[in-house]
């Protein structure tokens, strides 16, 4: 089985994005009645998955996609934490539609209602209602809901903690991913993205959180990063601060996928980082969508460059299906319950 653990709705019906206009709308205007949610038909939902998501599914060679609502469109720095709350409980509910429609391609991972200022205990909630009444696997956890400012204490800190026992309580993992960037110096998924990666392995270097947390786990996406290929200077720094190894500090706890669109990209991975440590993922048409002009191929076709692998057809089966099983157990569970 190949399990792809990162997926975005990016292709949700368009209803779903005037339900957040006007939403944005109202920000500007409290005289103007509360947005509501759209009203979108399973039709529709059919239209926006089979000729995208579950079309690329298929070409492709993948079985089942953990799938959350589109990343760049949380927009958690955006109004206030009721506003937030609305679209994210919307989010969710509609790839809840989508899992129900096809259970055997897509599994639910969450977003949630984070807002700038607001205690992330305040995110609980709707994460104990998508993983007991929904039936989802995960969560995105963004590190920077203010969009590119960095205001928020370390992930480390005791400021995230009430969201990590709720983690624990339901073991359910987080991906770390922001959302967009409002702040001009950072493109979005050029330099947003992969700094907020590589920001978030730092921190878990410097603090002490899986001290008190040795069950909690993160995948970090996009490779990690610029982790892999500085991982002589993250060695370095762990000992420079006294930190203990790597290997039993942080990688114990933390994973990172396979959102890297070239193969001397994937290799580096592969070469640095501990099989049991990497998912495969694609985040297809999320970031990247183009044709990359030296191969012809999709640059997020991601499963051509782990099947170039100078690797063991075992290792290759940890990357595209045991090691998401093990990080994600209601994941496993729920493909045990169907005899896979």
């Amino acid at each position: 089985m190949i399990i792809d653990c990162h997926g975005h709705y990016t292709t949700a019906p368009e209803p779903h994005q005037k339900f957040r206009e006007a939403q944005l709308v109202r920000i500007k205007d409290s005289t103007l009645p509360a947005a509501l949610p759209a009203r979108i038909s399973d039709d529709e939902i059919r239209e926006s998955i089979e000729t995208n998501q579950l079309r690329l599914q298929r070409e492709r060679g993948a079985d089942l996609t953990l799938f959350s609502p589109r990343a760049s469109a949380m927009g958690h720095h955006v109004g206030n934490e009721s506003v937030s709350t609305a679209w994210t409980r919307a989010c969710n509910d509609l790839v809840k539609r989508v899992v129900d429609l096809y259970p055997q391609n897509f599994v639910g991972v969450c977003q949630l209602p984070q807002s700038p200022g607001v205690p992330i205990a305040h995110s609980v909630q709707e994460l104990m209602r998508c993983v007991q009444d929904l039936g989802f696997v995960g969560c995105n956890l963004n590190p920077d809901p203010s969009g590119g400012h960095w205001n928020s204490p370390p992930l480390t800190d005791r400021h995230w903690y009430p969201f990590y026992e709720a983690m624990v309580e339901l073991d359910v993992p987080a991906m770390i991913h922001v959302s967009a960037s409002c702040n001009p110096n950072f493109h979005a998924t050029g330099a947003h993205y992969i700094n907020a990666d590589t920001t978030a392995f730092m921190q878990f270097i410097q603090g002490d959180l899986f001290r008190d947390f040795p069950t909690l786990r993160f995948i970090i996406p996009h490779g990690g990063g610029a982790v892999p290929y500085h991982w002589g200077r993250y060695r370095g720094l762990a000992d420079m601060l006294e930190r203990p190894p790597l290997d039993t500090h942080v990688m114990r706890n933390v994973f990172f996928d396979t959102c890297v669109y070239h193969q001397p990209g994937i290799d580096l991975l592969v070469n640095v980082i501990d099989i049991d440590n990497i998912l495969f993922g694609s985040e297809m048409l999320g970031a990247v969508r183009g044709i990359d002009p030296e191969t012809g191929h999709y640059f997020d076709d991601t499963r051509r460059y782990i099947d170039s692998l100078a690797v063991p057809a075992e290792d290759k089966r940890r990357i595209f299906e045991l090691n998401a099983r093990r990080v994600f157990p209601r994941l496993d569970a729920l493909l045990k319950a169907k005899g896979l």
